[in-house]
């Protein structure tokens, strides 16, 4: 199950060490996705090409800054040169800051907004003319749990809004294109064992763990598995909906 061969997967923010976009972009390898690894960091980039290469799946490295236009179609293109399809686009560049809402600035909120929200905006626009042609394509944009409780354990108010944008573009773009085969689908991660979480102090930790049901924070092979899920045949009926993947921090 859920065997993705030879489609076409872009996962942005992939050549980062520290979020989960590597264990995404490794998970949908496995699975025989041919993975486009798209991300600012170029040495990153070839990190991430070179793990997915050393376990036997294919990839191919694209720097991208997800907030140009031109950046995106130049992507498109070139991907579009060498495999002539894209199937899955996996948006999972974002930033974060943690700042509260009187101290924060106009220039924290257009920041976190130009990458989380208008740059997962033009990465979708830019592949929906090739996933329209194909009539297949699968849409799948992180968002976060604190789109949905009111704030989470890294980001402000900034980042809580932008990552609810996600959840309500990609409702709206669900309905648009679902007649064109294309699903359009979220996550939202709750608290995610990472670098960063590693860095908080023992006493914050614990506060933060003791909110959580399951007593732990989530893996990003938990994360990457949903998104497999949501790439693959078998969720071609689920459209317009979010994961939540929080171990029971929140529940609608």
């Amino acid at each position: 199950m859920f065997k993705l061969d030879n489609r076409v997967a872009i996962v942005t923010g992939s050549g980062s060490k520290k979020g989960i976009g590597r264990t995404i972009a490794l998970t949908l390898a496995k699975q025989g996705a041919i993975i486009v690894v798209a991300d600012l960091n170029e040495e990153g980039i070839e990190d991430t090409v070179h793990a997915i290469k050393s376990e036997g799946g294919e990839a191919f490295g694209v720097l991208l800054n997800v907030t140009s236009q031109q950046s995106n179609d130049e992507m498109v293109q070139k991907i579009l040169d060498k495999y002539g399809r894209i199937d899955i686009l996996v948006n999972n560049a974002g930033i974060s800051q943690k700042v509260s809402v009187e101290d924060m600035t106009i220039e924290d909120i257009t920041k976190v907004f130009n990458v989380n929200m208008f740059g997962l905006f033009l990465c979708t626009q830019a592949v929906l003319e090739t996933m329209k042609k194909q009539n297949f394509g699968r849409v799948i944009s992180l968002s976060s749990v604190s789109a949905k409780r009111g704030g989470g354990v890294f980001g402000g108010a900034h980042y809580s809004a932008s990552k609810a944008a996600v959840l309500g573009f990609s409702k709206n773009l669900a309905r648009e294109v679902a007649q064109n085969g294309i699903t359009v689908n979220c996550v939202a991660p709750g608290l995610v064992n990472t670098d960063i979480w590693k860095s908080l102090p023992e006493e914050q930790a614990a506060k933060v763990i003791d909110g959580i049901p399951m007593g732990r924070p989530g893996e990003t092979e938990e994360v990457a598995a949903a998104i497999a899920f949501l790439a693959s045949e078998e969720a071609s009926y689920i459209t317009g909906e979010e994961i939540d993947i929080n171990g029971g921090s929140h529940m609608d």
